[in-house]
């Protein structure tokens, strides 16, 4: 049996893939262009993908596919309709980076409310060599304690968030985008509500039709000055351009680790921000811990084991 893996790259240069080779014949492609697709699945019989497109086209130019697994949660890049038609299985990987994305969540926080970029930089270039006092307080550290922090999309990542927010002092509210989680817990809030009232923002849903275009200018607009909004969830669920524009005109700060189209592109509003002070950004590493990438990859290899057992 031949397995392929599209775009192994994304999983890391340290990634450990030996593992699928106790099932047959295994090839690793780093990327797979558009049109590199067809020819290197092949004759494979299972493939490997995290973000390459498997069309209609695809599958019905490679008859022996059987397994598409999916080494991530969301199925977007795959035609799931077209693959239940073909009687092909397709499998994705849930639950295997909600601590690494929590951690992240809160990398992203810190570093804004403590201002650390600057503070590195201030000691690194010498500042603190020529200060004249023993401390250099020039820009507010800000704690999260006693700050109300508003979740949005509340499932296991944003449950473990809550949970983590709650052990720094912060008062959790949260809104259910799906409107089917009720967690008494925590205090259920409508989503104007959120953005009125609280002092961090989190985004910890998928991108889908209840979603994508969630955060608009508008509600933007109804934060507080100095508030924070941080997105590990998906791209496309916030304006972009209307994210720089508040950064820089209502004085709200923003943690960013994913945007609507990836790699980032050039002309992205958000790498033109005049106020970088109040904006971290990372390239959509939050699943990508060592420890969530090695889960990853053995829940892909039960994937494959619970396919060949049928």
């Amino acid at each position: 049996m031949k397995i392929v893996c599209l775009d192994a790259k994304t999983l890391g240069d340290d990634a450990d893939l030996s593992v699928f080779t106790q099932f047959g014949t295994f090839e690793a492609f780093d990327i797979t262009t558009p049109d590199e697709v067809i020819s290197n699945i092949g004759d494979a019989k299972i493939i490997l993908t995290n973000k390459v497109m498997i069309t209609k086209e695809t599958m019905d130019a490679c008859p022996n596919l059987g397994l598409i697994c999916v080494t991530a949660t969301g199925m977007n890049n795959v035609d799931l309709e077209h693959a239940k038609l073909k009687g092909i299985t397709v499998k994705n990987v849930a639950g295997y980076s909600t601590a690494s994305v929590t951690q992240t969540t809160f990398t992203l926080v810190l570093s804004l409310l403590g201002q650390s970029a600057y503070y590195d930089n201030y000691v690194k270039s010498g500042g603190w060599v020529k200060s004249k006092i023993f401390t250099h307080i020039d820009r507010p550290i800000v704690e999260i304690k006693d700050k109300k922090w508003g979740i949005i999309g509340f499932g296991m990542i944003g449950k473990e968030v809550a949970k983590v927010a709650s052990a720094f002092g912060a008062n959790v509210v949260y809104y259910s985008t799906s409107g089917a989680n009720n967690d008494s817990s925590y205090t259920k809030v409508e989503f104007e509500d959120l953005f009125k009232t609280c002092d961090i923002i989190s985004i910890h849903a998928p991108l889908n039709d209840k979603t994508k275009g969630l955060v608009t200018k508008e509600a933007l607009s109804l934060m507080k000055k100095g508030a924070l909004l941080i997105n590990v969830g998906r791209g496309g669920i916030v304006d972009e351009g209307a994210l720089a524009e508040a950064i820089d005109t209502n004085g709200i700060y923003a943690g960013i680790d994913v945007t609507a189209i990836e790699p980032m592109e050039e002309g992205n509003p958000l790498l033109h921000v005049k106020h970088r002070q109040r904006l971290a950004m990372s390239p959509h590493i939050a699943w990508a811990s060592v420890e969530s990438r090695q889960e990853l990859i053995r829940l892909v290899g039960e994937n494959i084991k619970d396919f060949i057992g049928q």
